[in-house]
């Protein structure tokens, strides 16, 4: 960079002129009182500015720097506008400029210029400072209302940047939405179809976990829940990715281990690196609605509420996809009976702690909670509700891993 000073060394306000450096607050305008920060080797000039300062009645705290090296020790996140002094001789000013803009990070930056550099203000506010000042011109008012005008436009600025960000992240968001969070395709009206999803990460909408609901024609419904490893947008879209491929290998009617087998494959061609694994719940439900077939790929056991409320056997548990090459997903047959509700979960669900210690919930306590909240007469998504809160109570706060979850309910008394 072309320096602001020849002089490497920071210098204080002159003694007894005007308004003397003070030690920061505690944050950003505490009590109403700026931050401001000049860059610039000329006593007379730090003079006149510290006099204008006092004139215009703005609180206001005043640091010093001679040049951009002295500035990178004084500016802090509670500096509000940075006044740069670009008169002085043999530097290449918009250069300078250019590189007290990239120093100053969201601090608005205000420029003084010589009466004959009344074009070189122009520029320089071209450049990215907020505006430009002529110092045989100015006065006391018009340079604090200067400040307060480049502080609240590099706020609007700011938020203005922030709100653009936030539509690309809703943008984002709705596109991995409709692929995660798909419209189930069941048309039995004895089937009631609830859902629950909520991502760990901050800021996201969207996590790892996926889910879908598929009936085919010969009536068979086919229930699906995974979590992807990992919180970050690859994994979301990894997860969307293995949701629209089981969906497409069920239409095209495959099922069981041999459909398991396929997206196995398919995770391994898409992930971004061999330790990203992905556990899976699949259910196959018969047309009648009294049988199902159950396959787990490293997942935890769905809960069945019928007369009370159980967790599924785990016997026949085979690997999370990803892990084993060749790995065998055996299934196990599960008698339903008439009037039933599953729900499938992610382990965001029951990884929470119970009480201070190192507890987890697990599925066990997962059952208590739900055998509690069954004979309440909890269903839907009153239900789920209903262990959603219980677990995070128990936990303390709210939980920071993805949850996903997935209730079907058959009620015989629905045509």
């Amino acid at each position: 960079m072309s320096t602001l000073s020849r002089q490497p060394h920071s210098v204080p306000p002159v003694p007894g002129h005007g308004r003397p450096a003070r030690s920061s607050g505690s944050g950003p305008g505490a009590e109403g009182t700026l931050d401001l920060l000049l860059i610039g080797d000329d006593p007379s000039d730090v003079f006149l500015v510290e006099r204008m300062l006092a004139e215009s009645g703005l609180d206001a705290r005043l640091s010093v720097a001679r040049d951009l090296d002295g500035a990178r020790g004084r500016l802090t996140r509670r500096t509000q506008c940075i006044i740069v002094d670009l008169s002085a001789p043999d530097i290449d000013r918009i250069e300078a400029l250019r590189d007290v803009i990239a120093l100053s990070g969201s601090t608005a930056v205000v420029v003084l210029t010589a009466l004959d550099d009344d074009d070189l203000g122009v520029r320089a506010v071209a450049t990215g400072a907020a505006d430009y000042l002529v110092k045989q011109e100015v006065d006391g008012p018009l340079l604090a209302r200067a400040i307060r005008y480049a502080i609240e436009r590099k706020r609007a600025e700011d938020t203005e940047r922030r709100l653009v960000e936030a539509r690309i992240l809703g943008r984002e968001n709705a596109r991995l939405e409709r692929g995660l969070l798909p419209v189930p395709l069941i048309d039995d009206p004895r089937l009631r179809h609830h859902t629950r999803y909520r991502p760990g990460r901050r800021r996201a909408l969207l996590g790892g976990d996926f889910y879908d609901t598929v009936q085919t024609e010969d009536g068979t419904v086919h229930l699906m829940i995974g979590d992807v490893c990992g919180h970050g947008p690859d994994e979301a879209a990894l997860g969307v990715q293995l949701r629209m491929a089981w969906r497409t290998l069920v239409l095209a009617g495959h099922t069981g281990e041999r459909l398991l087998g396929i997206l196995d494959t398919v995770l391994g061609h898409e992930r971004r690196s061999d330790e990203i694994f992905t556990t899976l719940c699949m259910i196959t439900i018969a047309p009648d609605r009294r049988t199902a077939r159950l396959h787990l790929a490293g997942h935890p056991a769905p809960l069945l509420f019928g007369t009370g409320a159980a967790a599924l056997p785990d016997d026949s548990l085979g690997p999370a996809l990803g892990l084993i090459p060749g790995a065998e997903w055996p299934g196990t047959d599960v008698e339903l009976g008439d009037a039933w509700t599953l729900m499938l979960y992610t382990d965001g669900l029951i990884e929470g702690r119970v009480g201070r210690g190192p507890e987890r919930l697990g599925t066990d306590g997962l059952v208590r909670l739900a055998r509690g909240a069954h004979r309440r007469g909890a269903a839907g998504r009153a239900l789920i509700d209903a262990l959603v809160a219980e677990v995070e109570e128990l936990n303390g706060d709210a939980l920071t891993d993805d949850l996903a979850v997935l209730l079907l309910s058959h009620d015989v008394t629905r045509t």
